[in-house]
């Protein structure tokens, strides 16, 4: 490459594709692949004087302060059900992921694909579009995480060819069925792992007088939350604050009380599966039983979730290799394709230049 070249390369940026999700971000750079994977957190100070608020930690920074505050400072989740719920903060985050990815470089205008919901409102939309031009970027290019996740994984969305693609995050659950590049059906439910958590500490809470953090919450279900029963059910070691004397204690929880608080949960993503599987056409609906179906995102990797799935809906079910990162990896197949991909892309906007 001659100096030229390489000048105007770093003048430009790089493309970047963001999964922009309720509780993680994860950024994929052309060329290098994955390059951060963090949560979607920021943590705020109030400013001594003149009022106002100022950023003092971003990702796992943040996430590392969560619940220990002290007075005066604050983390925050941007982003809600996988939409924008604080405009600011999430294009501060995006600044952060544009940066991180351009190694640090200044003035770099960096194209940038990011993901959103399948059922995203023009409004949410726009935000997300606004933010990511805020943030830096030359040029913002919005894809439907579905179709995002079917790329990664593999799946043959060009051919005509039913695929469905179950993608399950921190704060929405998407179902989709995938031919010709485009989406047949699609549904979309705000329920998936925060309310999960949620559902942990509200069971502690009720069982045991324990009041735990979002940050344990996770830590359980990630360690013995499971789907179906198991043959050896696991046990952890849980510490929080009792609620009665209000003293730190320790107890011991078991996978089968986690499994029933976050069963509930589980059932009601069933339900939208079983509406988008009646909703398909039956020539796609061949596909997809003689196929299967492919599991994506956080929650995808919850012990016995794709085996259950499968056994509810009476179809093959499959985690993908990497589900966390289905959905970036997709956007990367995207960056390198950019020119011919433009059809499926729902926004295609350019910032100032």
């Amino acid at each position: 490459m001659s100096f030229f070249s390489k000048f105007f390369s770093n003048f430009l940026g790089l493309d970047i594709g963001i999964d922009l999700g309720t509780t993680n971000i994860v950024v994929y750079a052309k060329g290098k692949g994955i390059v951060l994977n963090e949560p979607s957190m920021v943590a705020l100070r109030k400013k001594p004087r003149g009022g106002g608020q100022e950023i003092i930690a971003v990702g796992q920074e943040a996430k590392l302060m969560d619940g220990k505050t002290p007075a005066g400072v604050e983390t925050v989740w941007p982003l809600q059900d996988g939409v924008i719920a604080n405009f600011d903060m999430t294009e501060e985050l995006l600044r952060y992921c544009i940066h991180q990815a351009s190694e640090g470089k200044f003035n770099v205008r960096s194209r940038v694909a990011i993901s959103v919901p399948a059922e995203i409102t023009e409004v949410e939309r726009k935000a997300v579009i606004d933010a990511t031009l805020g943030a830096g970027a030359r040029e913002a290019y919005v894809i439907e995480e579905p179709i995002s996740a079917a790329l990664g994984v593999g799946l043959p969305i060009d051919e005509p060819r039913g695929s469905m693609i179950i993608d399950i995050g921190g704060g929405t659950s998407e179902v989709s069925v995938i031919s010709l590049s485009g989406t047949s059906v699609k549904k979309s439910e705000r329920i998936a792992g925060k309310n999960m958590d949620a559902a942990i500490i509200n069971m502690l809470r009720q069982q045991y007088a324990l009041l735990i953090g979002e940050t344990t919450a996770e830590d359980i279900k990630n360690t013995i939350g499971t789907a179906i029963p198991q043959k050896e059910e696991l046990t952890m070691q849980i510490k929080g604050r009792d609620l009665h004397g209000g003293l730190p204690r320790i107890s011991m929880v078991s996978s089968v009380e986690v499994r029933e608080s976050i069963d509930p949960i589980i059932s009601r993503i069933e339900d939208v599966i079983k509406v988008a599987l009646e909703q398909t056409k039956p020539e796609l609906a061949k596909d997809i039983a003689e196929h299967g179906i492919v599991l994506t995102g956080g929650v995808a990797q919850l012990k016995g979730l794709a085996e259950r799935f499968s056994n509810t809906l009476n179809t093959p079910v499959f985690v993908a290799e990497e589900p966390l990162f289905a959905v970036a990896l997709g956007l990367g197949k995207y960056l390198d394709d950019l020119d011919a991909r433009k059809r499926v892309l729902l926004t295609v906007q350019r910032g100032a230049r």
